[in-house]
């Protein structure tokens, strides 16, 4: 089969075409995750459109790309709107959470050398300096298209650091999923605080499992970031004000094809 060279103004369209798409969905994604676009708000497509002075073809592609993350919602003649989650998925996407890291932190102390993890150190060390007051600021949090977003927020630099370690693992498939599920719940807490005792306590909890990770002492690891998740989801639904599922707030698979 005889393949057609592409002509040059064509390539170059092309990818002039995949730049703007990319450039205005991480545009978007920080509009969501910092609050401009507030959870519930309705896209005003034209609006958004002219502000970022684009075409509604690549908005409407960074709109699909978001809805795929969770980040926004799509209804049937009603346009694309800011995802707000409920109380249940906000803790569900914590228990997703505490799994994936859990399983991770395994194959971490099983493949990632000792430079990885000593880079990773410093992240949680400097980090760390910021949160107490030092005057050194924290190291950014990666680009939003490969780790949690670039925002501010009392909760960044954490996910932040879970999400590097995740990484770590070796399994890309674990970290997609860690990187949607940390989304998900930067989306739901980018509007609380936490306590600064609560903050230091976790920087505290940080070092005492990354000792242990270091050290390559799996148990201890492994014991240290349960306890350490459990904590932050006992924050966190005390932030929020809710209560721990229990087996009366759940759904059995036959109530949930009932209401399918």
């Amino acid at each position: 089969m005889t393949v057609t060279p592409q002509p040059e103004s064509d390539a170059r369209a092309a990818i002039h075409r995949g730049t703007v798409s990319r450039q205005t969905e991480a545009i978007l994604r920080d509009m969501v995750l910092d609050g401009t676009l507030a959870p519930g708000e309705r896209l005003n497509e034209v609006t958004i459109a002219d502000s970022l002075g684009v075409s509604r073809g690549p908005l409407r592609e960074a709109i699909q790309k978001l809805a795929g993350e969770g980040l926004l919602q799509l209804k049937s003649h009603r346009g694309a709107f800011v995802r707000k989650y409920e109380p249940r998925e906000i803790i569900e996407a914590y228990e997703l959470r505490i799994a994936l890291e859990l399983y991770a932190v395994r194959l971490v102390i099983e493949r990632a050398d000792d430079e990885s993890l000593a880079a990773l150190r410093v992240l949680l060390e400097t980090d760390a300096q910021g949160t107490t007051g030092s005057t050194i600021p924290p190291t950014p949090p990666l680009d939003p298209g490969a780790d949690v977003p670039r925002t501010a927020g009392p909760y960044v630099a954490e996910l932040d650091f879970h999400q590097r370690m995740v990484s770590l693992s070796g399994n890309s498939a674990i970290t997609a999923a860690a990187l949607k599920v940390n989304h998900r719940l930067y989306l739901a807490l980018t509007h609380t605080e936490r306590t600064q005792a609560r903050r230091e306590h976790a920087n505290d909890e940080h070092l005492a499992f990354l000792d242990a990770l270091c050290d390559r002492r799996t148990a201890d690891a492994t014991r240290l970031l349960e306890e350490h998740l459990q904590a932050s989801l006992a924050n966190t639904l005390s932030v929020l004000g809710l209560e721990p599922l229990t087996s009366t707030h759940r759904s059995t698979p036959s109530e949930d094809l009932h209401h399918a």
